[in-house]
């Protein structure tokens, strides 16, 4: 790897797999630089254990730099980036390859060095070699990654919800719904919470598959707040008519000083079925003692029009949840559906490369076909701006309007590109 831009610094990559003294070493490094940059501390011996596991269930590939030289004690890196590759749903009919990436970091001594820009031009071009179309992330600060063609392709609210006595009612009984719930273990729940979010991650526009510490949090095996078995959470399990899982929600009663202001906060919740959501929200305002529920929710959910009175379910806050970046733009495109037929070129402007150009896209019965052209573009826009409307969760006049998507053909585009599929949802943070 050339490093002639940062002589003073050593670049490169981990194996996390290694279990030599030296790298182990470094590997313990990299944690405690990563988790004292999210200001969560040093990674105790049971922390640092438990995310070495799950990043070798992972494959994680961890790139890193650190100094050459350092005046006192050994060198830790003063930037990290993990990644690696799972999949996601992009409404079409197979998953797609999906470069995962998260644990950003630069530390303030080596800001504005290049170090970002390095890693992740880095980490792209290894992704878009390996045949990976599209990359994500969740962010921590929404002014960096659309230098690097990322843009907000989900969003999500945080509601709470009003569950005092007499304020809470659905518009009809979720109990009369066939099917039943099951206070289990949330151990002995997991292995079935896991099926059901695979059919839930087979049939969500926007969904990815989860890593693999999302066992040890759901499964109440470890709580990374306390440092030890999670020993508040509890999961219900929604049953169908048949007896089989299709909804689940996993939470945490929170105590509050008085009576009235104990809660819960719902960590996930996935239901298959429209009966099992209202059923299982039906649970929650059943418990004993609790006056609200919190919980992360869909912009437009069904609960929001199921509750007699829809001041019981306030928003506190909406804001982006995943961010896209597409890589091969011909797997891309043709894996997400289209709703009118038509053609239209669009022209890419992309200062990383991967996308950059002239594109046909040709519509046909809700599938595309994708091919260079140079013909003369009717559409242009940027790579973050084309990832942002990838899923449907922004509309191409409303770009328009941004000053974000230019061209005679627009109208056209918009034509073919909204409303065009389910409306994409993702809860998995990571």
């Amino acid at each position: 790897m050339s490093n002639d831009a940062h002589p003073d610094l050593i670049l490169g990559t981990l194996d996390v797999h290694a279990t030599d003294e030296e790298t182990l070493a470094a590997l313990h490094a990299y944690g405690d630089a990563w988790s004292t940059a999210f200001l969560e501390g040093r990674l105790d011996e049971e922390k640092r254990k438990r995310w070495l596991t799950h990043s070798r269930a992972d494959d994680v590939t961890f790139r890193f730099a650190r100094p050459r030289s350092t005046v006192a004690g050994p060198s830790r890196p003063v930037a990290t980036f993990s990644s690696w590759d799972q999949e996601m749903n992009v409404g079409g009919p197979e998953l797609l390859p999906l470069r995962m990436i998260t644990d950003v970091t630069v530390a303030p001594t080596h800001r504005r060095r290049g170090l970002l820009r390095r890693l992740m031009s880095e980490d792209l071009a290894d992704a878009a070699a390996k045949g990976v179309p599209l990359a994500a992330l969740t962010v921590s600060e929404g002014s960096i990654y659309g230098r690097f063609g990322f843009g907000p392709a989900t969003r999500l609210r945080s509601v709470e919800v009003d569950v005092r006595p007499g304020r809470f009612r659905l518009r009809h009984d979720a109990t009369d719904e066939p099917g039943s719930l099951q206070l289990v273990e949330p151990k002995d729940a997991y292995p079935l919470t896991r099926e059901v979010y695979a059919e839930h991650l087979a049939r969500t526009r926007g969904e990815v598959a989860r890593p693999a510490f999302y066992e040890q949090v759901f499964s109440g095996d470890f709580n990374w707040e306390t440092g030890g078995p999670d020993r508040v959470l509890s999961t219900v399990l929604h049953l169908d008519a048949d007896g089989r899982a299709d909804g689940y929600c996993t939470y945490r009663v929170k105590e509050g000083e008085t009576h009235d202001q104990h809660h819960i906060r719902v960590a996930d919740m996935v239901a298959l079925t429209p009966a099992a959501h209202l059923r299982l929200w039906q649970f929650l305002a059943d418990v004993d003692l609790i006056s609200h529920v919190r919980a992360r929710v869909l912009l437009d959910d069904p609960l929001d029009h199921a509750v007699v009175d829809p001041r019981t379910v306030e928003t506190k806050e909406q804001r982006d949840m995943l961010w896209l970046r597409i890589l091969d733009l011909p797997t891309a495109l043709e894996a997400r559906p289209w709703r009118e037929d038509a053609s239209v070129v669009l022209e890419v402007a992309d200062d990383l490369g991967h996308i950059a150009g002239r594109w046909r896209i040709s519509t046909d019965k809700g599938r595309a076909r994708v091919e260079r052209t140079e013909d003369s573009p009717g559409v242009a826009l940027s790579a973050e701006t084309l990832a942002t409307l990838y899923l449907g969760d922004r509309l191409v006049p409303t770009m328009a309007a941004a000053g974000r998507v230019t061209g005679p053909d627009v109208e056209t585009f918009a034509a073919m590109a909204d409303h065009a599929g389910p409306a994409p949802y993702c809860r998995t943070g990571f």
